[in-house]
């Protein structure tokens, strides 16, 4: 059971923005035991995601200066996520710190484009994100757990306003937020929620500054050995507050998405020491302007 404290290690924020239909948040990135404290010292999260989405004619999507409709997009990111956890409190709980980065690569097609004079574009990219730094502070109380914690973006990852696809935001984001953990190691049982707001930088290559956005992201499992547990993940993502300086027929351009998903998890040793894995999926759902599909993470998290 206490192999559970690390998976909460994927803390690095997505590598997507509001402009072109997606958001800084990735939603799902955090999922079960999302408020338990990881132990002191030094650790390492590797986290693959694949996406694969689409969006019809009749949503469409800005991206850069141009306006595209019928948009289908791909995407693989290895996250790599160092963390360290100080062995000390502050205020009373454990603080943790984390940076992410993404060798990443993304393809992005569209049927149609207003705008750039071109009746269909395809595009691809391979190369690095954005950094994505963390910090985390948590607290214990018997079953009961929370963390607090504030993220952001630092631009300085593959981008250029005139591509379709693109590996880094264009801008700054900063992500402010908690989460609540019931872990039960007599029974097993477990839940958790990680809530937050995104407050998006314009993006001064295209003047456009993506609105406030609200997410949470779920998960619930059952321990069925010592080592094994399973249950489900899921999210929902609202934005709040309308984008500026998109094309006018976008309107105030406010994206949603939902999604849900089983949860596989492991906790196993080698080479001494504890490692841990978990495999979730999601399937979007009740989407609105952004792209919308399915996506699959597989982490590993291990002490160095």
């Amino acid at each position: 059971m206490a192999g559970v404290l690390l998976l909460n290690a994927l803390s690095g924020s997505s590598i997507r923005a509001d402009e072109g239909g997606t958001s800084f948040w990735l939603p799902g990135q955090y999922g079960s035991f999302a408020a338990v404290a990881p132990e002191p010292g030094a650790s390492l999260a590797m986290v693959s995601y694949w996406y694969s989405a689409n969006a019809s004619v009749s949503e469409p999507l800005g991206f850069g200066n141009d306006l595209k409709l019928g948009v289908d997009a791909s995407y693989f990111g290895q996250f790599i996520v160092p963390a360290y956890t100080p062995d000390t409190t502050i205020l009373g709980g454990r603080p943790s710190f984390s940076l992410a980065f993404i060798p990443a690569r993304s393809k992005v097609s569209a049927d149609i484009s207003v705008g750039g004079g071109s009746a269909a574009a395809s595009d691809e990219v391979t190369g690095m994100s954005d950094l994505y730094p963390t910090a985390q502070l948590f607290w214990n109380r018997g079953v009961h757990n929370y963390m607090a914690y504030v993220a952001g973006s630092i631009p300085v990852g593959s981008y250029d306003p005139n591509r379709l696809s693109n590996l880094g935001l264009g801008h700054a984001a900063i992500d402010i937020g908690g989460a609540y953990t019931f872990l039960n190691p007599d029974t097993g049982w477990e839940f958790s929620a990680t809530a937050g707001l995104t407050y998006n930088f314009k993006n001064s290559d295209t003047n456009y500054k993506n609105g406030i956005d609200f997410h949470i992201d779920l998960g619930a499992s059952k321990f069925v050995t010592e080592q094994m547990y399973v249950g489900l993940v899921g999210f929902a993502y609202q934005q709040l507050t309308a984008d500026s300086g998109q094309p006018a027929i976008l309107g105030d351009f406010k994206g949603r998405t939902f999604g849900i998903g089983p949860q596989i998890g492991w906790i196993f040793e080698a080479g001494g020491k504890e490692v841990f894995a978990n495999l979730r999926g999601y399937k979007e759902f009740n989407v609105k302007n952004r792209v919308e599909g399915d996506g699959l993470m597989f982490t590993i998290s291990f002490p160095l």
